[in-house]
């Protein structure tokens, strides 16, 4: 099973809309794709259907004006598209913006209060994929009527789908092609940055738990966070994003990068090259292990995971990113 503190991390027709300031954009552009919009948000077609990470169709009554987040990550793309008023339910590891705090608590150490959730009346939940939110959960939750949308990035432009999924399904596909085209500039300004330098084997330590290794898992958000900052991930499994020592070893890292140092002071780059066979790897024999305290910006898939990418680069890449 996946530790609480990792699932209350990774709790993820599109109208896929920009601003008219990028409408000139070169065809090299990741948003030169994307159409301009006019400045009057067009009425919504209630029912809408969607289609969400998980394959599922979704239908959406109306307009959602109380909406349960079941996932941080969740509830910072509600936010960022403006509707944070319109949030009756969050996580208790929700902590960002910081209005979210006066929100009632429906998900409580990793696990969903399915009476909470109800007593909310929400008309569209928000939940997060890969097991997150246990599909037995989401399953109960659709059967009482519920609109369910789940979640799970797989890469950063799987979180800018995201986004676009849920300003489709609230009504504020512009706000949320807006985001999707800053986001997606400043992700270019990155790989750019980081073109025709060495890429290092880079090993991100989510954490270490009862003598299990958790990392990135093999093809998800932050393995790709890694790649565009320019580093080559080594990755655990897909499911658990556990990775066992040996292939830890086998895959040498020439960097370690240690989010879980981001709550756990005891967790310091001396320690880490203290644990068996930990010294075989090149990064500790280098003394290439760095702390990494914008771990939450790295893991959580939302509206900032960008700023994490930039944090990734500033710490594979010293001095090619601002």
């Amino acid at each position: 099973m996946v530790p609480t503190r990792l699932r209350a991390l990774l709790l993820p027709p599109l109208l896929a809309l920009a601003v008219a300031a990028c409408a000139s954009a070169s065809s090299s552009s990741p948003v030169a794709s994307l159409p301009a919009v006019s400045p009057t948000e067009p009425a919504a077609a209630y029912p809408l259907t969607l289609i969400d990470d998980a394959g599922r169709r979704v239908v959406i009554p109306a307009d959602p004006e109380r909406i349960v987040s079941l996932a941080p990550s969740n509830t910072e793309i509600v936010c960022a598209l403006g509707a944070c008023g319109q949030l009756v339910g969050v996580t208790d590891f929700d902590d960002y913006p910081a209005q979210v705090a006066d929100v009632a608590d429906v998900v409580i150490g990793g696990s969903v209060d399915v009476e909470q959730v109800v007593a909310a009346q929400p008309q569209l939940i928000l939940a997060a994929g890969n097991e997150l939110i246990p599909t037995t959960i989401i399953d109960q939750l659709t059967s009482l009527g519920f609109p369910v949308l789940s979640l799970y990035p797989n890469s950063l432009d799987d979180v800018y789908d995201d986004i676009l999924l849920v300003g489709a399904a609230i009504h504020e596909p512009t706000a949320a092609a807006e985001l999707v085209a800053s986001m997606q500039l400043r992700a270019e300004a990155v790989g750019a940055a980081v073109t025709g330098a060495e890429r290092p084997r880079v090993f991100y330590e989510v954490g270490l738990f009862e003598g299990t290794i958790y990392t990135a898992g093999e093809d998800s958000f932050i393995a790709s966070l890694i790649t565009i900052a320019g580093g080559e991930p080594i990755t655990g499994d897909a499911v658990s994003t556990a990775i066992q020592l040996e292939d830890l070893i086998d895959a040498d890292p020439q960097l370690i990068l240690l989010g879980d140092a981001a709550y756990d002071a005891s967790v310091t780059p001396g320690v880490v090259a203290a644990r068996v066979g930990w010294g075989e790897m090149t990064a500790v024999s280098t003394g290439q292990i760095v702390v990494m305290l914008d771990d939450l910006l790295v893991t959580r898939p939302g509206p900032r995971v960008v700023d994490g990418l930039e944090a990734l680069a500033r710490a594979i890449h010293p001095g090619l990113v601002d």
